[in-house]
C-alpha cells in the first residue's frame, strides 16, 4: 500500500537498521533445525506446572498450549495460567504451520464451556483466553460455542476474557452470534503476508476475510480491543510486513503481536530463517510509531502470551 511506504520511505532517514546485510545473511542460510542462541531455553517448571496439567487433564480440557505445542508451555503452565482450546481437539484446515491435528470433527461437547469456566476459575485467571480449532463443518463455525464459553467464564470468574477466533469463513452472522457476549479482547490472527497466504494458511484461508473480520468486530462492538498476529520467518519482506500493519491498522485493529514462526513437525512448512531479536525490536518500533496502541515483538512472542500484561498496559495507558 502506498500508504506505509510512505511510513517506511520516512521512518528510514530516522532511524538506522539494526542488522547489516552480512549479518542477515548469516542468520538466513541457518539450517532449519539448529536453533540460535535466543531461542534455547532453559526454565525450572515449578510447582505450578503440574497443578495446571493435572486439572487441565482432570476437566478433560485442550488447550493450544499443548496442541500447537507452544515453546512457552513450561512457563506459562508454571504460572498457572494455560490459553483453553475449545470445540474439540481436530481442525478442519491443512494450515502447514500448525501442529493441531486435522481431519473428521467430533461432536461439540455440551458442557464444555462450563468445564472452561471451572478450570478458569480454580486457576484463580483475571484474563481468560479461549480460542479453538476451525470448525468448517459447523453452521456457524462454533460461534455460539464461543458465545456460551465466555459467558460462562465470566459468571464464574469476573475475569476479563479474551477470544482468539477462526475467520468463519467470513460470516458475518457467526460473528455477530459470538459478539452477543461481548469478549473484552477480540483476537484474530492475520498469520502472514498475502503473498504467502495460501502457502501458509491453506486453500480455504483469504487475506481479505481476516482484515474483514477485524473490522466488523469493531463495528458491532467499539469498545472492544482488537488484535492480531503474524509469524516471522516464512519468507516474508520488511516491505511486505509493513504493508500489513497498514491493513491492520485501517481494519481499526488496537494490538499486534509478532512473533518467530517454529517447525512443530517434520511435516509442517520449513523455517525460512531465525529472525535476531533485534529485528523484532525494530519492526515493534517501526508498529507502535504506525499507531498501533499495544506491540509485543519477540522471537517467543505468541498470540496468547502475556496476554495480560497488554490487555492491562492498554487500560493504564488510556487517558
Amino acid at each position: 500500500m502506498s500508504d506505509s511506504k510512505l511510513f517506511q520511505t520516512t521512518v528510514s532517514a530516522n532511524v538506522l537498521p539494526i542488522i547489516s546485510a552480512p549479518a542477515a545473511q548469516t542468520e538466513q542460510v541457518l539450517p532449519a533445525r539448529r536453533l540460535p542462541p535466543w531461542l534455547r531455553r532453559n526454565l525450572d517448571p515449578g510447582g505450578g506446572h503440574g497443578e495446571t496439567a493435572s486439572l487441565i487433564a482432570e476437566l478433560g480440557l485442550e488447550t493450544v498450549c499443548s496442541s500447537a505445542k507452544c515453546p512457552n508451555r513450561l512457563e506459562c503452565w508454571s504460572a498457572r495460567t494455560a490459553t483453553f482450546m475449545i470445540l474439540g481437539n481436530v481442525c478442519t484446515r491443512p494450515c502447514g504451520f500448525c501442529s493441531v491435528p486435522k481431519g473428521k470433527t467430533e461432536e461439540l461437547e455440551a458442557d464444555e464451556p462450563e468445564r472452561v469456566a471451572e478450570a478458569a476459575r480454580r486457576l484463580g485467571l483475571q484474563h481468560v483466553v479461549i480460542t479453538s480449532v476451525t470448525r468448517d463443518d459447523l453452521p456457524d463455525g462454533g460461534a455460539d460455542h464461543f458465545r456460551r464459553t465466555v459467558l460462562a467464564v465470566r459468571q464464574a470468574t469476573g475475569a476479563t476474557v479474551e477470544v482468539l477466533v477462526p475467520d468463519f469463513i467470513g460470516k458475518t452472522d457467526a460473528l455477530s452470534r459470538l459478539c452477543e457476549s461481548k469478549p473484552d479482547i477480540f483476537n484474530h490472527n492475520t498469520e502472514t503476508v498475502p503473498r504467502l497466504y495460501r502457502h501458509v494458511r491453506g486453500r480455504k484461508s483469504h487475506y481479505p476475510w481476516t482484515l474483514q473480520l477485524l473490522a466488523d468486530a469493531k463495528k458491532m462492538l467499539p469498545s472492544v480491543r482488537t488484535k492480531s498476529g503474524l509469524m516471522l520467518g516464512l519468507g516474508e519482506t520488511q516491505d511486505e510486513l509493513l504493508d500489513v500493519f497498514a491493513d491492520l491498522l485501517e481494519s481499526g485493529v488496537d494490538f499486534l503481536t509478532l512473533g518467530q514462526y517454529l517447525q512443530p513437525t517434520l511435516e509442517s512448512l520449513p523455517v525460512d530463517r531465525y529472525v535476531p531479536p533485534e529485528e523484532f525490536d525494530y519492526l515493534g518500533t517501526l508498529a507502535r510509531s504506525m499507531g498501533f496502541k499495544q506491540v509485543a515483538a519477540g522471537p517467543l512472542v505468541r498470540s496468547s502470551y502475556h496476554a495480560r500484561e497488554m490487555a492491562t498496559a492498554a487500560v493504564v495507558a488510556t487517558p
